[in-house]
């Protein structure tokens, strides 16, 4: 595995692949079987664009050729910084097909962000947009790449405000590409170990600098095929990404990966307001989509004042913060479909209610875990478990879970037992049925606060 991060034990990932949680096959193969066997059915929709699997398949193929041709070599680490656009599937995916690893950054961030992304990974290339919402985020690269010496890449998109990224060099050195022009011709597949890393999300556990979270190939593919199995998530589904699509939620609880995994239909939308939200499901035929308390009041308020043919929802996942009872009512009986809870976290563990739990379950908890393979503890202080019904601290350890931040020993070192569970910031409690309820979060400075993110 790549230097800095914690392996799994070799008898643990034998278990998983006893127990089949682990099968074997990397996240760009999963899409390439669909292109091979359903390469004519719609993969992604935005807007007006539309891209069916082959096409799709086809696109990463060149791109990852595309990257390889401009310089960036296996193993380098590659930051994207993409808003909701087929750009930003097309792009990880051909990074991960060409053994790059992306480093997922939202679009909010600014220079002191992404500046630590790029010293603590030694980034050798920077993907993001021109200019985003009035911030020119090229420039912004070029200021990094000052103080990064590693960082001697950026590919930069289209923007729809006008912005066009061209061939140019920076005063560091930095070479500029636009994203539009990686393209060549497909190497040949190349091999993959499905236990090394695949990309890198940045943990929601820290107040200030984020900690990476190192996902593999293995752990990832195991977590999005469960979390649809879950949900009988298939061909005929169409999932809209309305969060941004870097979050943990949206890009495999199942999300954007699942549902690629399935041979279902992605539909990508990055700055439509709840009408136009609401307006995309009707015209694509959304069935399954994920959303934020905050955001689904908004979807609230706005359709009691338009009339929408919803009826292709089937499913709305909401996590990301605490979820009020009377609005999980209203979130089901506004919509006319089924609401499930998600508690999920980056370093892994994934907690969901089930489609068959009963109301009271899917309005007052966060669910069950995901696998079979998680385990979860809520302990006192002392790391002594507490009895069922008391909070506590909640520790997990399964075949999604991490075992070590990236370049972090410190930090590991009080996260992490050495038995391999994960010591969250979260308080948590268990239910009479080992239902899961999300009470806070703590750490070791302040107590306990309110829980901000549920899932990212």
């Amino acid at each position: 595995m790549l230097d800095g991060c914690t392996p799994l034990l070799p008898e643990t990932i034998g278990r998983y692949y006893d127990h089949g949680y682990y099968q074997g096959v990397a996240l760009p193969q999963l899409l390439a079987e669909h292109a091979r066997t359903d390469g004519t059915r719609t993969a992604l929709v935005h807007g007006d664009r539309r891209l069916t699997y082959r096409e799709l398949n086809r696109r990463v193929d060149r791109v990852a050729a595309g990257f390889t041709l401009r310089g960036i070599r296996p193993g380098d680490r590659v930051i994207v910084q993409l808003p909701n656009v087929p750009e930003f599937v097309i792009t990880v995916y051909a990074l991960m097909r060409a053994g790059a690893l992306p480093v997922f950054a939202p679009t909010s961030h600014r220079a002191d962000e992404i500046g630590y992304l790029a010293h603590i990974t030694e980034a050798a290339a920077y993907i993001g947009p021109s200019l985003h919402r009035g911030f020119d985020h090229a420039n912004m690269a070029a200021e990094i790449s000052h103080d990064h010496p590693r960082l001697r890449r950026a590919f930069t998109l289209d923007g729809p405000d006008g912005a066009q990224g061209g061939f140019a060099t920076s005063p560091s050195g930095c070479l500029f590409f636009p994203l539009r022009s990686v393209d060549a011709p497909s190497d040949p597949d190349r091999t993959y170990n499905p236990n090394d890393v695949a990309f890198f999300m940045a943990s929601g556990a820290s107040k200030s600098v984020p900690k990476l979270v190192p996902r593999t190939h293995n752990d990832y593919a195991y977590q999005t095929r469960a979390a649809a199995e879950l949900i009988d998530l298939g061909p005929e589904d169409v999932y809209l990404a309305a969060l941004p699509a870097e979050s943990n939620f949206t890009f495999g609880c199942p999300g954007i990966v699942g549902t690629l995994a399935t041979g279902g239909t992605v539909v990508l939308i990055d700055t439509a307001g709840p009408a136009d939200a609401l307006r995309v499901i009707e015209t694509e035929k959304v069935t399954v989509t994920s959303l934020v308390p905050a955001v689904a009041q908004l979807w609230l308020d706005t359709l009691r004042h338009g009339q929408y043919s919803l009826s292709s929802l089937r499913l709305i996942q909401v996590g990301g913060a605490r979820l009020h009872p009377e609005l999980a009512a209203r979130i089901q009986r506004a919509f006319g479909c089924r609401l499930q809870q998600i508690f999920g976290i980056p370093e892994g563990l994934l907690s969901l209610t089930r489609l068959t739990d009963s109301d009271e379950v899917i309005h007052h908890t966060q669910g069950r875990p995901l696998s079979p393979g998680d385990e979860i503890r809520i302990t006192d202080p002392d790391g002594t478990d507490v009895p069922a019904g008391t909070p506590g601290q909640l520790w997990t350890r399964g075949p999604s879970t991490l075992r070590g931040y990236y370049k972090a020993p410190d930090q590991n070192t009080r996260a992490f037992t050495p038995d391999g569970f994960y010591k969250t910031d979260h308080i948590a409690r268990l239910t009479e049925d080992d239902n899961l309820v999300i009470e806070g979060r703590t750490d070791a400075h302040s107590g306990p606060r309110e829980p901000r993110h549920f899932i990212r």
